[in-house]
């Protein structure tokens, strides 16, 4: 059985570094990797063809599938949360124009091999956004459907994406029926904050988790962004990334919908801290709260209700909050900094 090109946008980032190696033992893919900045050379192994550039540009993209029949993409490549909050008109620039021209050229090589492309698109929690505090307390677990009324720039560039897949899906110039049936095949997961031991925090709202343990691992003071009782929903990236592949893997007619919620656990920062501090007693950790991502962070439900997946295509994440830093995040950072 011949194998399937994928491509992987954004292939140098957190979740990128993942899911290169677990598809990779899969081996029956053959692994594209898209990235601007130089590549990490840990992951080169576990690739077959490595493209340099940006996201932006059309032509590359175009020549990438002129060269290569693309079965799979995962758009993974973006600027995150408090990133783009920096530089907006660059987060719109990437999040959006990237992934439109992404999904144009995807759409017409789709119709044109008459074979339906999938497009795996990683969406955030970041497309909630509840601004009273006593709508946020009584929510409960957040549906998709509800409070998609993103208040940072990424937020809203992750809605309207989902939006554009569905489009070209589905409606894309709105092409008859026989036609249709070679659209892409876009599916989209939402996911809360990730937990990742494998690289180092890259700019998202919610990486004061990972920063806690790098930093008490370092023997460095961290000074956390968020009040002590601020609650999140997040999931340890190997669930992730595994969320992902058997997304992709699930048969299109077992789907019911194209956006889903994923998520793990919800602790609030202090319980992190009191985590951390089992391993690191003597880890030093404040709060110092930074009051443009504690105001992003408080427009996010405290947990999202994924039961969609899980009735779907069987979702269901292995890592609870303790085994998530007993048995993969502190393990991890331990091994990275060798501490003794």
């Amino acid at each position: 059985m011949d194998k399937e090109n994928v491509l992987i946008t954004g292939a140098n980032g957190e979740v990128g570094h993942v899911l290169l190696t677990e598809l990779a033992k899969r081996k029956k893919y053959k692994i594209i990797a898209f990235y601007r900045s130089k590549l990490d050379e840990s992951l080169l192994p576990y690739i077959n063809k490595t493209i340099q550039g940006d996201i932006l540009d059309e032509g590359l993209l175009e020549k990438v599938f002129q060269e290569n029949k693309i079965d799979i993409i995962f758009h993974l490549a973006a600027i995150l949360s408090s990133a783009g909050e920096d530089e907006p008109e660059l987060a719109h620039e990437i999040n959006v124009e990237g992934t439109i021209h992404l999904l144009e050229i995807a759409t017409k090589e789709s119709l044109r091999r008459k074979k339906s492309i999938k497009f795996i698109f990683p969406s955030s929690i970041a497309v909630y956004g509840i601004t009273n505090h006593l709508t946020k307390r009584k929510a409960d677990r957040v549906s998709e459907e509800k409070f998609n009324n993103p208040i940072t720039m990424y937020g809203c560039n992750k809605l309207y994406c989902e939006k554009l897949g569905e489009y070209f899906s589905k409606y894309y110039k709105l092409v008859s029926d026989i036609k249709r049936n070679y659209l892409i095949d876009f599916r989209c997961v939402r996911f809360p904050g990730l937990i990742s031991a494998n690289t180092l925090p890259t700019g998202g709202t919610s990486d004061f988790a990972s920063e806690m343990v790098h930093a008490a691992a370092q023997k460095k003071e961290y000074k956390c962004f968020v009040k002590e009782d601020t609650r999140i929903p997040f999931l340890a990236m190997p669930d992730g990334v595994t969320a992902l592949i058997k997304f992709c893997e699930t048969p299109r007619s077992q789907l019911t919908r194209t956006v889903y919620n994923l998520t793990g656990f919800s602790p609030l920062a202090k319980e992190i801290e009191e985590e951390i501090k089992k391993t690191f007693p003597e880890a030093k950790i404040r709060y110092q709260c930074n009051q443009k991502r504690q105001k992003i962070v408080d427009s996010w439900p405290e947990d999202l209700d994924d039961g969609r997946a899980k009735k779907d295509w069987g979702w269901s994440p292995i890592y609870d909050f303790k085994k998530a830093f007993e048995d993969y995040l502190i393990p991890a950072v331990i091994k990275r900094y060798r501490v003794s």
